[in-house]
């Protein structure tokens, strides 16, 4: 028997939801049927895609198929939605890194709960360079792209901000009207948090200045930790200005440099209906 749309759409909403139970919820279906459906999909195989247990975990066969069973879904969901249209329902996955996660994330979702309700979105959280894998692997559905080199087919510009200068409220030059990259070195400057350390670079070189950094952190919890305690100085993009503890503030840089924030499907296989219904109501 050839493995169905219905096995597939079994497996991967398992995945996402994380239990067979909650994947019999958004199927609207009873949790045998998605337990059969499965097991069917894992005959048809010759082995395991799921991991019994707590949470539904994907074993590296199941890996594997996942990208496959999204691109197959796909076009079947894109047909249901011009044949059924203004039925959008059901969870998409949407990945950004963390000054859109809070900046700019909260007003688009507020949006989207009022023009599409019965769309859940799923928020993953990343660094600029996940982004575009994670889309093209199938891990995510959409994603808010920083300074893609092209805007893909159906992208649409949903912001742009400023990278700005970070620094303790108490410093000396925390009421100047732009700080240079020279003023930030000599406290010592706090690259990474939060992925931002290609802008970072990206200053320099407009500057004509050697990247250096005196410390290189991840997140951007370690990052306003150390300005706080005065180890450093750092440079966020202003998105994060919601982010910042009372004692810390922004500043302006000069050099100036924007970022654009394109929200996109993937490049390499079709968006979902939910993708598109997403971009279209921005």
């Amino acid at each position: 028997m050839p493995i169905t749309i219905a096995q597939l759409r079994a497996l991967v909403t398992t995945v996402d939801s994380g239990s067979f139970t909650a994947a019999a919820r958004a199927l609207g279906v009873g949790q045998s049927a998605v337990s059969h459906a499965v097991a069917g999909l894992e005959r048809e195989l010759g082995g395991p895609v799921l991991l019994r247990g707590t949470a539904a975990v994907p074993t590296p066969l199941g890996e594997r198929l996942l990208g496959h069973a999204r691109s197959a879904i796909a076009p079947v969901d894109a047909l249901e939605a011009v044949v059924r249209p203004g039925t959008a329902r059901g969870t998409v996955r949407l990945a950004a890194v963390p000054t859109v996660c809070q900046g700019l994330l909260p007003r688009l979702r507020a949006l989207w709960a009022v023009t599409l309700p019965d769309v859940d979105v799923q928020v993953y959280e990343g660094d600029d360079d996940e982004m575009p894998e994670w889309l093209e692997a199938g891990t995510v559905d959409a994603a808010v792209l920083v300074d893609p080199t092209v805007i893909p087919d159906g992208g649409v510009v949903v912001a742009t901000d400023e990278m700005a200068a970070v620094v303790r409220r108490d410093h000396p030059l925390a009421d100047s009207a732009a700080l240079t990259l020279d003023d930030l070195h000599e406290d010592g400057l706090v690259a990474g948090g939060g992925g931002c350390e290609y802008q970072i670079q990206r200053m320099h070189e407009i500057a004509g200045q050697p990247f250096r950094y005196a410390h290189r952190v991840r997140e951007m919890s370690t990052m306003f930790g150390m300005i706080q305690r005065g180890e450093g100085v750092s440079i966020v993009p202003t998105l994060g200005r919601v982010m910042l503890p009372d004692d810390l503030v922004m500043v302006p840089t000069l050099p100036r440099l924007e970022r654009t924030l394109v929200l996109s499907g993937p490049s390499s296989r079709p968006w979902s209906p939910l993708t598109r219904a997403l971009v279209a109501a921005v």
